[in-house]
């Protein structure tokens, strides 16, 4: 098992002293004065007919950084998402090679003379964007490559799944800012479980994939890019068996039991949902087509 990183552990963790000095300034953010955007399209949109959605968060010359039109950007593509019946899988993930280095620096400069309202009306654009991101109905799997830093990674946390290409690198580092990770917490607490939060929030380390596996931030270290290709088509592949409102019940189903009590009103209500499925469309043509011996027509 891994150990908790720290500065020492650095090399431990196959961490040149380079890549750490580049750690360090897309931690902290120090995003320098990086390239404009190539365009005005800051999230990209790409749907396949079965099912299958690419999100794609489009500022590469700015390690895909949050700003507040980038934040809104995603925010009405996840809106968008919550009606789309038919999707099963939203995959999310970075141009350019790096998921997302979390705040941008003029973004930060801005709100440096902000009063605490301006700062407040900000981050609940944050907080609705990584809401509507953790509601959308289909499975939803952040790729990870290069970095996934402060507001990033709770993109990461965020989602139902998430998977890294070997040599990414994650850090939650807004108290070496003198800042606190709020909007993000519920999330990274929901993926990692309280004491490896409070581990993570408090030590401000850069930590690599294989440890961010063992903490549970990702699900699966892959050995290079080249390799997410094929797992976004195995697990597409497989969900195409799935009827697309009975995945979008069952994640809803997840967020209304967890951590409640079990008692004769949490008994009634999950009685309640089967039987709704049972007589639905959905759970009609799935059990005919099973005792068919065929494929429901979500399947064809």
């Amino acid at each position: 098992m891994a150990n908790t990183p720290t500065d020492a552990d650095l090399n431990a963790l196959d961490i040149t002293d380079a890549e750490a000095a580049e750690i360090n300034a897309i931690s902290h953010p120090l995003l320098a004065d990086a390239a404009p955007d190539a365009n005005d399209d800051l999230v990209q949109i790409r749907s396949t007919a079965d099912g299958v959605v690419f999100v794609t968060i489009n500022r590469p010359g700015k390690k895909n950084a949050f700003d507040a039109a980038t934040i809104a950007a995603l925010h009405e593509a996840f809106e968008t998402l919550h009606g789309a019946d038919h999707v099963r899988v939203v995959f999310l993930r970075g141009a350019g090679g790096t998921f997302c280095a979390g705040a941008d620096l003029s973004w930060m400069r801005d709100a440096v003379d902000w009063s605490e309202g301006d700062n407040r009306d900000d981050a609940m654009g944050l907080a609705k964007m990584l809401k509507a991101l953790h509601d959308v109905p289909a499975l939803t799997v952040a790729l990870v490559e290069g970095a996934a830093m402060g507001g990033g990674a709770g993109l990461v946390a965020a989602c139902d799944m998430a998977v890294a290409v070997k040599g990414a690198k994650f850090a939650f580092s807004e108290v070496r800012l003198g800042l606190i990770p709020a909007t993000i917490a519920p999330y990274v607490v929901e993926a990692v479980g309280p004491r490896k939060a409070r581990q993570l929030f408090l030590t401000a380390n850069a930590f690599d994939a294989d440890y961010a596996a063992h903490v549970g931030l990702i699900d699966r270290v892959l050995p290079d890019a080249d390799a997410l290709d094929g797992m976004i088509t195995t697990l597409s592949d497989s969900l195409r068996a799935n009827a697309p409102g009975a995945m979008g019940d069952s994640k809803r189903l997840v967020h209304h039991v967890a951590g409640k009590h079990i008692d004769g009103g949490l008994m009634d209500d999950t009685a309640r949902r089967i039987a709704r499925a049972r007589v639905s469309d959905e759970g009609q043509e799935g059990v005919r087509a099973f005792l068919d011996k065929r494929k429901p027509r979500w399947a064809e």
